[in-house]
């Protein structure tokens, strides 16, 4: 039998699940990928179907081995990174779920969250598991479906039904399912749930308490690189060596292991995360403590997070809501026809504004429109509108941290968009380097699974795996640079207080 000499990584986010295979080197030599339906049953509800997300996972898992020409024995080990928070609730006997997935993208329960605020609980939870109670974490989400699936609390306390965050779900399944299936969670994960201990990394039984979900539901919380069990499908035998939400995954697959190290994946949202080390940085200014990674018999690592909620989704509205263009790439031709974006600002606020604003009572605008605007200015528009959300963040960072930003690492599908990635420079007037391998959410899960069976030794191995591909240096005056600012926040304010108490929404789907 031959020495496994590849690690795959399972990377499941909000529009695709891939496989990916990689070297030694951390050099991807294979991927496959299947897109999953999105469903908008009404106005701020977004779901997944959980049972099509597994379908198309062993999907994804022979033909990434086929297109590498490889077997199941060839794998060392295989890792998960999920998109995170989004909330799945299944039958431990029958294995499907109880209701739709509800992504992290839903605002349905913004009620909830209201009452969490007003309450007493409110400081509870922000000084126990690190985070203000927001719409955005899984908790309200499994407690919205407790109050509406009919007997499912009932079910809940009897251990009938089981929860999980994406990767949970998918390494339950993959280690047998109904027949001995493993249900844990990484502790990345389960620190975006406002239910764990962000010190101790445990459940807390006060913030179960507050929001009366039973533990018998929870899975088991481990460390991000640990065997968790060995897969019975999809690759019978290869060990599932760990697991990441999907962007402290990026966080580790760019090798951001000192404090203050910093990246920016740009997919469907973006998502910021600059390493702190062991502190747990309080925030003032709309960001969110977490866990950047846990190994085994180590202290965990902390990192603090902006949150954009739509970034490559803008493009994706661009292209699929109003026709504009046949394919994403088309984008960056089209907004290269102009020179500027024609006095025309997209604020993508669909879900109201994430980090740091944080408006739930927002909605997307498109403001300065003249006659003189075209097609291609809007175009250029839609790329502005994440370069300066990214601003809005990396200011945010900086205060709260006191670590001056010298550079910022990016990865993610948007990256290949050179126009997008040369504006993040301009408007952060920071570089801005990708690496060779830009997949750094699938790399840091194979990462996870490649140190929990020695495929990789330690730490500073990895990071002699990464290598810089492109670099991107500011070319903008700063008095520019400041009167588009200027705009850019008078965009942001036509957002605000855009929903209000009484508005006409479509009937909700049932359940059933």
């Amino acid at each position: 039998m031959t020495t496994p000499t590849y690690v795959a990584a399972i990377d499941q986010g909000t529009t695709s699940t891939r496989c990916l295979v990689f070297d030694h080197g951390g050099r991807m030599v294979a991927v496959a990928q299947h897109e999953h339906h999105q469903y908008f049953p009404r106005p701020g509800w977004a779901e997944h179907d959980a049972s099509e997300i597994w379908a198309n996972t062993l999907r994804v898992l022979p033909e990434a081995l086929d297109q590498a020409g490889l077997q199941p024995s060839d794998l060392a080990a295989v890792g998960i990174a999920n998109q995170r928070e989004t909330t799945i609730v299944w039958d431990r006997a029958t294995g499907r779920p109880v209701a739709p997935a509800i992504t992290w993208q839903d605002t349905r329960t913004a009620e909830l969250v209201d009452e969490l605020n007003r309450g007493p609980s409110a400081d509870l939870f922000r000084e126990v598991c690190g985070l203000a109670p927001a719409g955005y974490f899984a908790a309200p989400r499994l407690r919205w479906l407790l109050d509406h699936v009919p007997g499912l609390q009932r079910r809940a306390r009897a251990g009938e039904v089981a929860f999980g965050t994406v990767e949970s779900w998918l390494i339950w399944n993959l280690t047998g399912g109904t027949d001995g299936g493993v249900h844990v969670t990484d502790v990345t994960n389960a620190s975006r749930t406002m239910l764990m201990d962000i010190r101790t990394l445990d459940w807390d039984q006060r913030l179960l308490d507050a929001l009366d979900i039973p533990a018998e539901i929870l899975p088991e919380i481990r460390p991000n690189a640990q065997v968790y069990g060995s897969c019975t499908v999809g690759l019978p035998g290869v060990p599932i060596g760990g697991a990441f939400g999907d962007q402290q995954a990026a966080l580790f697959g760019q090798t951001c292991f000192a404090t203050g190290e910093a990246k920016c994946t740009y997919g469907t949202g973006a998502f910021l995360l600059m390493n702190t080390g062991d502190r747990i940085a309080t925030s003032e200014h709309g960001l969110i403590s977490t866990v950047a990674y846990a190994l085994e018999g180590r202290p965990p690592v902390y990192a603090t997070e902006g949150s954009i909620a739509v970034a490559g989704a803008l493009v994706q509205w661009f292209r699929d809501s109003l026709e504009m263009i046949r394919s994403a790439p088309e984008i960056e031709t089209l907004a290269r026809r102009v020179e500027d974006n024609g006095g025309c600002y997209i604020v993508p606020a669909f879900a109201g504004l994430f980090a740091p604003r944080w408006q739930s009572d927002a909605r997307g605008v498109v403001v300065g429109l003249t006659s003189y605007v075209t097609r291609s200015h809007l175009a250029r528009a839609v790329l502005e509108a994440t370069a300066w959300q990214t601003a809005e963040v990396v200011e945010a960072m900086a205060a709260d941290t006191g670590i001056a930003f010298t550079g910022l690492k990016v990865d993610g599908g948007m990256t290949a968009n050179h126009l997008l990635m040369q504006y993040v420079s301009d408007v952060l007037d920071l570089p801005v380097e990708r690496p060779l391998v830009a997949e750094s959410v699938s790399l840091g899960a194979a990462y996870a699974a490649g140190l929990a069976v020695g495929y990789w030794p330690d730490l500073e191995g990895l990071r002699d795996n990464w290598h810089q591909a492109a670099r991107w240096e500011p070319t903008m005056s700063d008095p520019l640079r400041r009167r588009e600012r200027a705009a850019w926040d008078r965009a942001v304010e036509r957002t605000l207080g855009w929903v209000v108490a009484g508005d006409t929404v479509v009937p909700a789907r049932r359940f059933g």
